[in-house]
């Protein structure tokens, strides 16, 4: 089974997800948005399997940077581009355990995948 973790080293969650992995075990690799990127074939395919609106991080300082008319009228292709040009929107962690994806880390919800 392949599991990749995604998300930004330096993010709090992405810690904690990335120390319970490793408290219980789990073998994963470790793809860092930041620097690697999120390619937009990568977000689409995310997007339709947990939705665009579950990805973009609206609470994060990035976004609420975000000029006014960038942030209105949001769509699935402008989230999509958002993301792809600023991996800080995505949400994170995205665990994806062979195509399934879990978006945001909650050890109860990690126990119940890997427990």
């Amino acid at each position: 089974m392949t599991v990749t973790l995604y998300g930004i080293k330096a993010c709090d969650t992405m810690k904690k997800a990335r120390d319970w992995l490793e408290g219980h075990g789990v073998r994963y690799i470790f793809h860092d948005y930041k620097i690697q990127g999120a390619s937009q074939a990568l977000l689409e395919t995310w997007a339709g399997t947990v939705a665009w609106e579950t990805l973009l991080n609206r609470s994060g300082t990035t976004f609420r940077k975000l000029p006014d008319e960038d942030k209105q009228d949001l769509t699935a292709a402008k989230a999509i581009a958002l993301m792809e040009t600023q991996p800080s929107m995505i949400k994170r962690p995205v665990l994806d355990i062979a195509g399934s994806l879990t978006v945001g880390f909650r050890p109860e919800v990690y126990e119940a995948l890997f427990g």
